[in-house]
């Protein structure tokens, strides 16, 4: 389940209908068996969930209420208060780090890197945490950034890496929006490459898997 684009109602937007707590729970519940079965769960993306974390925590409360194993996809950047409230409720965090130099974050990003990797030590020492890194050739894929992304989730006890290959499927809904595509001239990685990445996380002592 992934659930986007979250609005102020009380509700949130899912397929381009607005939704309550109670409706996505209902909907996540009917495919419980085959939860069980997988050993998957329900996991809260986006978009970002933590815009709105009231919404999040309450939906991610009542799935463990009914034993639904919950995860949180989110880039971190909020409140370390209002990020504690949600994570009462997860099992695991999928926590996304784009760069670890403040600077590259700032151009790729628009935002500084420091509440977030501040967030990512303190989620990491309450809930189980993956580091993901979306993987980007000509901005966050060098050999030093990936050693300093490593070291980082070794050190704050993040379970491993997860590196996720660049890929284009995005262009689409960016022409469908009348929107520009500004990574047009962004090559995409080869296996090689990206295996090379893994060997570069792995060479300091933290696990990495590739597009999980």
């Amino acid at each position: 389940m992934r659930c986007a684009d979250v609005c102020p109602t009380g509700g949130i937007a899912v397929s381009g209908r607005y939704r309550t707590v109670q409706e996505i729970t209902e909907e996540v519940v009917r495919d419980s068996l085959f939860y069980q079965n997988s050993g998957g769960g329900m996991t809260l993306s986006g978009g970002e969930p933590l815009a709105q974390w009231e919404f999040a925590a309450r939906l991610l409360r009542e799935c463990k209420d009914r034993a639904i194993h919950t995860a949180l996809d989110t880039s971190g950047y909020a409140r370390w208060e209002a990020l504690e409230k949600v994570l009462e409720h997860a099992d695991l965090v999928l926590f996304d780090i784009k760069h670890m130099d403040t600077e590259q974050h700032h151009w790729g990003t628009g935002k500084d890197n420091s509440l977030i990797l501040e967030n990512a030590r303190r989620t990491a020492s309450k809930v189980r945490t993956w580091v993901r890194v979306p993987l980007i050739p000509g901005y966050n894929a060098s050999d030093e950034n990936l050693e300093r992304m490593a070291r980082f989730a070794r050190d704050i006890g993040a379970e491993k890496v997860s590196l996720l290959p660049y890929h284009i499927w995005g262009k689409a809904k960016y022409a469908r929006l009348g929107r520009e595509y500004t990574m047009e001239d962004t090559p995409l990685p080869s296996d090689e490459f990206v295996a090379h990445c893994q060997q570069v996380v792995e060479g300091v002592g933290a696990k990495a898997t590739v597009g999980r």
